[in-house]
């Protein structure tokens, strides 16, 4: 007679077996290999790429005009050398607002109405970079989901870095690769209100600035400086119970506008309403950047100002190579540090340090 098979007792401490768990590392990372490796792509792969509307490359070649490697700094500017010719068709639009403004879901509601338009829209989103980590979220994308996934649509957030304005450093170029990709409507989301969003307003177009209802006094000093750029303000989440007071509110900027001085392109900026989740207004506001491009073109400013932009380029590009150029001095480099400690243990102040490294410099410029 065979003996049955005893089974253990289960009992309250009884852990059935489970399924192994795979290791938390991938292993293609680790090696090497495999789809998540980027192999370094040559200035012509990622031209041709961009040229061709490809949404990768075109990434891949913004990545590289952002970096600050110097190995990367000479590919950067032979990109953007490419590129060039093939852009300056764009409308270019700089939208900024205070937080909460719902600046996000206005770009979206734009974004998508305009691509029914059979237009091609790219969004530089500048994310808050944080001055002790110096990260940044980047979480543009996940606020416009919508227009995100439309194949007409490009979207790319990117940190701020603590520039003027917060407008990354690299902005200006990515808005020339992002032209040179196809894209013929530009938008450009900035990290806040403030007087340093003048560096926003020389690189677009058409200045939108977006409004709350009932803003309080408390936002005035930020209002009066960002509002004498403004091309056009709105008034945004017009919506539910805040219909009455949007029109209070726009009734008063109105007003306030007209204590302003004239602008130069001869253009009389206007108040008006939107709500972006109900996408009501929204295209009359359109309609009004329109209206301005129409008049900008036809007195000869709007060429203008893309001259003067030009040149504004050119003293930029002049100040960073400067730059550059300085801090990746040999000489500089051998004394900085020495000379950083005698600031902080208050040996030397800070301007007698900056004139010997100057000195340092040009002396081992002119040898």
């Amino acid at each position: 007679m065979s003996k049955k098979k005893k089974h253990p007792q289960k009992t309250a401490l009884f852990v059935q077996e489970g399924i192994s768990q795979p290791s938390q590392l991938n292993p293609n990372l680790s090696s090497g290999v495999g789809r998540f490796k980027k192999d370094r792509l040559s200035v012509d792969d990622i031209y041709e790429g961009i040229i061709g509307g490809d949404r990768t490359l075109l990434s891949r070649g913004i990545t590289l005009i952002e970096s600050s490697l110097s190995k990367d700094l000479e590919e950067a500017q032979l990109l953007i050398q490419r590129c060039l010719p093939h852009s300056g068709s764009s409308l270019r639009i700089g939208i900024t607002g205070v937080p909460g403004v719902g600046k996000s879901t206005f770009i979206e509601t734009f974004g998508l109405n305009l691509i029914r338009e059979n237009h091609k829209v790219a969004v530089l989103a500048i994310d808050p970079s944080s001055n002790r980590t110096k990260g940044s979220i980047l979480g543009d994308k996940t606020r416009m989901e919508a227009l995100s996934v439309s194949k007409n649509a490009y979207i790319r957030p990117s940190a701020s870095k603590g520039t003027l304005g917060g407008v990354a450093r690299a902005t200006r170029e990515a808005l020339l690769l992002c032209e040179a990709a196809g894209f013929d409507i530009i938008l450009i989301e900035t990290v806040g209100v403030g007087q340093s969003e003048t560096a926003v307003a020389q690189m677009v177009d058409f200045f939108l600035l977006l409004m709350l209802a009932g803003g309080g006094d408390e936002l005035q000093g930020i209002k009066r400086g960002i509002m004498e750029m403004a091309d056009l303000l709105v008034i945004n989440k017009a919506d539910g119970d805040n219909v009455n007071k949007a029109a209070m509110s726009a009734s008063g900027y109105k007003n306030a506008l007209h204590l302003f001085p004239a602008l130069p392109n001869g253009w009389v900026p206007d108040v008006m309403i939107t709500s972006a989740i109900k996408n009501t207004g929204v295209m009359e506001v359109w309609d009004k950047i329109k209206e301005f491009v129409s008049q900008t073109k036809s007195n000869g400013f709007f060429d203008s100002n893309r001259r003067n932009q030009s040149l504004e380029i050119m003293n930029e590009t002049i100040e960073e190579n400067l730059k550059n150029k300085f801090f990746n001095d040999a000489s500089v480099i051998k004394l900085l540090q020495e000379y950083k400690n005698q600031v902080l243990n208050d040996i030397s102040n800070p301007y007698e340090v900056a004139n010997k490294l100057l000195k340092s410099y040009y002396n081992d410029v002119e040898n």
